[in-house]
C-alpha cells in the first residue's frame, strides 16, 4: 500500500514535529512539514544502501521520516555550532 501525497504531507509533518521534540529543536509547522518529507528522503536513501528493508505502510513511513528528520536535524545542530 503507497502513501499518498496527503499522507504523505500529514506524516511528514508529524515525523518532523516529533524529531524536533526529540532532537529539542522547533521550527514551525511548514519547516516541519518539510523537514518531515525530506527526511523521509534521506532516511529512504541510507536504508536502501544499507539493504534494510523500509515498510511501505503509514506506520513504516512515520518511522522511516522520523529517523531521517533526526538524522537532517543532527546534521543542523554540528552546522549551527
Amino acid at each position: 500500500m503507497a502513501v499518498g501525497w496527503f499522507m504523505t504531507i500529514i506524516i511528514g509533518g508529524l515525523a518532523g514535529w516529533l524529531a524536533g521534540k526529540f532532537m529539542d529543536m522547533r521550527f514551525g509547522v511548514i519547516l516541519n512539514i518539510i523537514i518531515g518529507i525530506v527526511g523521509s528522503a534521506i532516511a529512504t536513501a541510507v536504508f536502501q544502501r544499507f539493504g534494510i528493508f523500509v515498510a511501505e505502510d503509514k506506520l513504516g513511513y512515520l518511522i522511516t521520516s522520523f529517523v531521517g528528520a533526526c538524522i537532517l536535524l543532527f546534521v543542523v545542530k554540528l552546522v549551527r555550532r
